[in-house]
């Protein structure tokens, strides 16, 4: 009876190290491919408890997620010779799980190497100019050059490429903010003269509205003195009308204004001519038609002792 349960035992134990060698199970995520006597079955095994034949079958898995795998920075130089650092980021994962374990050793390490040299080739082609404003268009090259000789031989699919950063020297930072603030300086002037043409041309049209009614002129004038009024100030400037100008100046029959020059008087001290009026001692010589002229200090005219 010992002999049998021994018997049994054994068996038992040899059913469940067979078990153990025929049974896998692959995740959902995950794609098993399957060596037999080292030669690769075309049927992948999907998700699920999968049975191997003991001692004959291998099976390999490989997920099928998305793996980010970061590139290093590469220093290279851009068509308009400027050295810039460029790092990036490579989003791929595994579309055909034979061809990625078949073709390629490490397909994960051979999909690095080839972004990196990739991401050399487009900073090379590419100018700085687009490099910092069209990254865009440089990710979306850079994913195509990649996803060439990494799709069907290596059955691995680039979903996604983005350039992190791009660092410059020191030297070009400082020549780029110049630049852009020459830039600023010149948009703002150009607005600036671009609104006094404006401005121009509005006072323009204002003036030639004006001279059509005379008494247009003397209302802005009106309210240009109520403007300033409105302010508490102690001191107010009139303007002087042009047109009482133009009146003095018809007064003359010649066309000009009078005119009155002024002359010292004899005995007197004043040491020189005045300019803006008479001041005592000076007085205005006779007319050509004999009328004596006014003695400064008169104020009709009269002589020095105040006669009239």
């Amino acid at each position: 009876m010992s002999t049998w349960s021994s018997l049994g035992i054994a068996v038992l134990l040899v059913l469940v190290v067979v078990l153990a060698l025929c049974l896998r199970i692959v995740q959902q995520y995950q794609r098993g491919v399957v060596f037999r006597f080292g030669r690769v079955l075309g049927h992948i095994r999907e998700p699920g408890l999968r049975l191997l034949v003991p001692f004959a079958d291998r099976m390999v898995k490989v997920s099928t997620q998305v793996v980010v795998l970061a590139v290093a920075p590469q220093g290279a130089i851009t068509r308009d010779n400027v050295t810039v650092e460029v790092d990036a980021a490579v989003y791929f994962r595994v579309v055909d799980p034979v061809k990625a374990i078949v073709n390629v050793q490490d397909y994960t390490h051979a999909v690095s190497q080839v972004a990196q040299t990739s991401l050399r080739t487009i900073i090379g082609r590419a100018d700085l100019d687009t490099l910092l404003s069209d990254r865009d268009r440089i990710s979306a090259e850079l994913k195509a050059v990649i996803d060439a000789p990494t799709e069907q031989p290596w059955g691995v699919r680039i979903e996604l490429v983005e350039l992190k950063d791009i660092s410059l020297p020191e030297s070009m930072k400082r020549s780029m903010s110049r630049q852009a603030e020459a830039e600023r300086e010149r948009r703002a002037r150009v607005i600036a003269a671009d609104g006094e043409r404006q401005a121009s041309e509005q006072l323009a049209a204002a003036a030639a509205a004006m001279a059509h009614t005379p008494g247009a002129m003397h209302l802005r004038l009106l309210q240009t003195v109520a403007d300033v009024a409105v302010e508490k100030n102690s001191t107010l400037v009139m303007p002087f009308p042009v047109e009482l100008l133009r009146f003095f100046g018809h007064s003359d029959p010649d066309g000009a204004a009078p005119s009155v020059t002024w002359e010292r008087a004899p005995g007197t001290a004043s040491p020189s001519r005045p300019v803006d009026g008479p001041e005592p001692g000076w007085f205005a010589p006779a007319e050509p038609n004999g009328s004596p002229g006014a003695r400064a200090g008169s104020p009709t005219g009269a002589g020095p002792d105040g006669d009239r």
